[in-house]
């Protein structure tokens, strides 16, 4: 049964599992519903998190959210036996922040097509000036082209996430994806790399097969996560979660059993 909770948080009640699902720039908790269906089909529950609400009020960076995250998920009763984290792009960064918080109220995570920083300030900077340029688009321009444009860009291989009235619909939050731009920009992030050790939950990284970029920063991360593995969707791109929305759903609920529960 699909419920609502926090203004547009989508939840549903499938089994002791819950996994949160943060949602990638330009995004919805709405996108969530395929896998969320996927997931419950497997007794999984889920909520997709509407990453705009945070927004609302005023600015908040990366390492704030991942506070206030926290704070929210712990500062509810949760009588299951665990929670997943799971995060894809721009969610997948803001996973990592609140991850990189302690304590924390996660168990597990999924961290898909997602990027831990860039290391060279002068790419941080080019990123910077180009996220400015998406977020003034964003918040006064034409909002059909600025969507079309956004979905044509090369790394998302135009592949679909929702239907065009629910994109339009998501004109409605364009004031808090404009700030997005800003305070969650890949510019403004502090790279994680070196910080990356510190996750001490099970982590699953998920790459598609054909977005190389993303597939080596995946390699990379792993290999510096003490408890993380790596999972390669076939013949997907970036938008694994909508790509490939049976093999995502599997994919998480088998790491979601195995990974998320506490030792006894």
């Amino acid at each position: 049964m699909l419920q609502y909770s926090k203004q547009a948080d989508e939840r549903r009640e499938a089994g002791p599992i819950e996994c949160w699902c943060l949602h990638g720039a330009v995004g919805a908790a709405g996108d969530w519903r395929a896998v969320a269906s996927g997931l419950a089909a497997s007794g999984i529950g889920s909520r997709a998190v509407d990453l705009w609400r945070f927004l609302a009020c005023g600015p908040m960076g990366l390492t704030d959210f991942g506070k206030a995250l926290n704070a929210e998920a712990g500062g509810e009763v949760f009588r299951g036996s665990g929670r997943v984290l799971i995060g894809y792009s721009m969610g997948g960064r803001l996973a990592l922040h609140a991850l990189l918080e302690t304590p924390h109220p996660w168990q597990a995570a999924v961290i898909v097509s997602s990027h831990p920083g860039l290391e060279n300030p002068a790419e941080r900077a080019e990123r910077t000036r180009g996220d400015a340029e998406w977020a003034a688009r964003a918040f006064a321009g034409d909002w059909g082209a600025f969507v079309s444009a956004w979905d044509a860009q090369p790394v998302l291989g135009n592949a679909p996430v929702r239907d065009p009235a629910a994109s339009r619909q998501l004109a409605l939050r364009r004031s808090e994806i404009a700030r997005s731009f800003m305070d969650w920009s890949l510019g403004a992030q502090e790279p994680l790399w070196s910080r990356l050790g510190g996750i001490g939950v099970p982590v699953l990284w998920v790459a598609g097969e054909k977005d190389s970029k993303f597939r080596a920063l995946a390699e990379r991360a792993v290999g510096l996560i003490p408890n993380a593995s790596l999972a390669v969707a076939p013949a997907a791109g970036h938008r694994v979660p909508w790509e490939a929305p049976e093999w995502f759903a599997a994919t998480v609920a088998g790491f979601a059993r195995l990974g998320s529960v506490p030792s006894a």
